[in-house]
């Protein structure tokens, strides 16, 4: 039998890493929460379905779409056009998207030669993509540590050998002049790609919200152009870079993976809280996992869908797992700057740069960009969390997915999200557990956008805020930092978790790490939990001719 353990955080991965099943296999999963983790939609307010946590689609793979035959489960993407919408106060604003005669002609407003340059960007980045492509979709080239038969050392030299050869065909294809960029753009600060290509602080900073988004890093951090690389990874229908909203709101992708799983024979226990894994004594194996009403599921293999830290940390008996790994496991930067507010409003925002239309317009459609005009304000925002002081004109994401999705909100009212930067997970006076500190925050939000839509605060009819803390204790984000581990060079491909641990296997046999604390990384991608599943077959497959 193998168990599949979701104590925490987002289920996509975990419910993708059970394609195990198909292998002839008795799957079940064990989720902490009634309603999944970070992908879900919650009705927190009568009437209005949130994306609680996550709330854009683009990462999913197209391998997992494809395998899981997710449309036939009930996935429907909304494609955004236009997807990005940025106000100025000047009167002025940027609107962008998948249309290039669009991104020209608006792009031309503040700067000719940005706009003749975007294109060329758009091309560089895309060429990366496809770089990258095949290291998402499969598992890093580890050392195993277990050492094997004489018949797993030699498979497991061909796939290395087979592996590098595969990334060295590519580097190749790139060139050298492309692969030189791409290093350049891996380890530079954002703020140097960026400048390096354009002259408008509007278009600079709007992009630059991708590299910084649901870190505790700023656009001068280096490395942070790799994060700007990531978010412009995905696609929508084979479109790439293009975010979609999920009809039904981000709960729909879970629901899709898990009638999918059910189909196929896998067992969904929710409401299943693991409390700790069962470790044999005398083999120091993992046989399964305790529940917190202590009923004990026993298993041959454990996923752990968790973050690293509660997976090794709080989850595990003491003094099991190597001193030198478990140190390095509590060292992973788990800090978060992200607080998510959820609203429900009467009526659509009217900002003072577009048409007062009260109907939805273009400028509703996609992620509206508030407090990003300059790098610069990315950067004052950034530096008031480092001193652990709430943003005083934090950089907002707002998004009113109610616009393209009928099922989530009341005619006429809408669902808006906002995804707010930079907010301290321990402040330096005060705690986020005071209600009047959260709701002089919000306000703050709310008054910033008043600034560029008078009248938004008068709409709100009520809101749901989740800060660090709140992400921490309600889904189980250690740190509240959305993709379970800093996504810095140091904690990236083989180095992710830690290194010499990259493979999804785990020191403890039988365990294994499926989240998005493993390769390749955060988002609503599904590859970890994927790639997870084909070493669980091939470690289960080796076993049984041994």
């Amino acid at each position: 039998m193998v168990l599949l353990s979701c104590p925490f955080g987002g289920p996509h991965n975990g419910l993708t890493a059970p394609p195990t099943r198909r292998s002839g296999l008795s799957v079940a999963v064990r989720e902490r929460r009634r309603h999944g983790g970070a992908a879900v939609t919650e009705e927190i307010i009568p009437g209005f379905r949130f994306s609680r946590c996550s709330y854009l689609q683009s990462l999913l793979r197209p391998s997992v779409i494809r395998e899981l035959e997710l449309g036939r489960h009930g996935l429907k993407l909304l494609r955004r056009n236009p997807s990005s919408f940025t106000p100025c106060l000047d009167g002025r604003y940027l609107l962008l998207g998948p249309d290039k005669e669009l991104n020209h002609a608006e792009i031309s407003k503040f700067c000719k030669k940005d706009a003749d340059a975007y294109p060329r960007y758009e091309e560089q980045l895309e060429k990366f993509c496809k770089f990258m492509e095949s290291l998402l979709d499969s598992h890093p080239p580890e050392i195993r540590h277990d050492g094997g038969s004489l018949m797993d050392q030699v498979k497991d030299k061909l796939h290395k050998s087979a592996f590098w050869s595969h990334f060295l065909q590519h580097a190749y294809k790139l060139g050298q002049k492309d692969m030189v960029e791409f290093v350049d753009l891996l380890v530079s600060p954002s703020s140097k790609v960026l400048n390096n290509w354009f002259e408008s602080d509007v278009l600079k900073a709007t992009l630059a919200t991708d590299a910084v988004i649901g870190s505790m890093t700023n656009v001068h951090t280096p490395g942070s152009g790799y994060v700007l690389l990531h978010h412009v990874m995905g696609e929508t229908d084979g479109e790439r870079g293009v975010w979609s909203y999920v009809e039904g709101g981000m709960g729909s992708v879970s629901l899709a993976i898990s009638n999918s799983a059910r189909e196929a024979g896998a067992h969904i226990f929710t409401n299943a809280e693991v409390s700790q894994m069962l470790v044999d004594e005398k083999t120091g194996e993992v046989i399964g996992v305790q529940l917190v009403d202590g009923t004990k599921v026993h298993s041959s293999v454990v996923l752990s869908n968790t973050t690293p830290y509660k997976t090794f940390v709080e989850l595990l008996p003491p003094d099991v797992l190597p001193e030198e790994f478990l140190s390095a496991v509590k060292n992973i930067d788990y800090s978060s700057g992200t607080t998510k507010i959820n609203l429900a409003v009467d009526r659509l925002p009217q900002f003072l740069c577009s048409n007062s239309d009260p109907e939805a317009g273009p400028q509703h459609v996609g992620t509206i960009h508030i407090g990003s005009e300059s790098m610069e304000e990315i950067d004052l925002a950034y530096k008031d969390a480092l001193n652990g002081v709430p943003s005083k004109r934090p950089l907002i994401e707002m998004t009113i997915p109610s616009v393209l999705d009928k099922t989530i909100s009341p005619p006429g009212q809408h669902v808006v999200n906002l995804f707010v930067q930079y907010t301290p997970y321990k402040l330096s006076e005060g705690s986020w557990q005071d209600p009047r500190i959260r709701e002089s925050f919000a306000q703050r939000c709310f008054s910033l956008i008043d600034e560029y839509a008078p009248g938004f605060s008068s709409s709100v009819l009520g809101y749901d805020m989740l800060t660090p803390p709140d992400l921490e204790r309600e889904i189980g984000l250690t740190g509240g930092n959305i993709f379970h581990g800093a996504m810095s060079l140091d904690s990236l491909f083989l180095m992710r978790p830690v290194k010499g641990w990259s493979g999804y296997r785990t020191p403890l046999k039988g365990l294994y790490l499926c989240g998005s604390g493993a390769h390749p990384g955060g988002g609503v991608m599904g590859a970890p939990g994927r790639n997870a599943a084909s070493v669980v077959i091939q470690d289960l497959k080796s076993s049984a001719t041994t």
